[in-house]
């Protein structure tokens, strides 16, 4: 029997844009989000994009939470540290429980691979809420990529594995 990080595992996700400026054309962070999962083997069944407020950050993610049928929930954008920017506010709020080595390691990688010190306005976060994985990234085209190649797409399926154990 194959351990369970080797083990193949579909993934079925939400991906929420959080932007007071992106349509679904110009949505290029949810774009590259769902073309990683999806080339890796995972499912979108959904994607939404939603106005930086709390309110509705909140709805998105408790309504994705709630459905049987979404494992993790992907958000881009409203991560920096602008008047407008209330995503993590929002989603820490709602954690079970923290992934804190997503964010720390995310600006680890900033810093060393991407942006330097401008590393340190970085507020991605990663946790859980009603047994759903929860992963909150900047907005950008670069920091989705690092995100999805280094740290997510690595772990989704050990992340779900470790969420429906018993």
């Amino acid at each position: 029997m194959p351990h369970h990080r080797e083990e193949k595992r579909v993934v079925k996700c939400l991906v929420i844009t959080i932007s007071d400026t992106r349509e679904v054309e110009t949505d290029k962070s949810g774009d590259l989000i769902q073309k990683y999962l999806e080339e890796n083997g995972h499912e979108v069944i959904e994607r939404k994009i939603i106005p930086d407020e709390a309110l509705l950050i909140k709805q998105a993610i408790e309504e994705g939470s709630s459905q049987e049928n979404i494992d993790v929930i992907l958000t881009s954008g409203g991560t920096g540290i602008s008047r407008r920017d209330v995503t993590i506010e929002t989603v820490e709020k709602m954690f079970d429980k923290h992934i804190t080595g997503f964010g720390e390691l995310f600006r680890m990688l900033s810093y060393t691979e991407d942006i330097g010190a401008a590393a340190i306005m970085s507020r991605a976060t990663g946790g859980v809420v009603n047994d759903t994985g929860v992963f909150s990234m900047p907005g950008s085209s670069g920091a989705v990529k690092l995100a999805m190649e280094k740290l997510i797409i690595p772990e989704i399926s050990h992340v779900v594995f470790e969420l429906n154990k018993h």
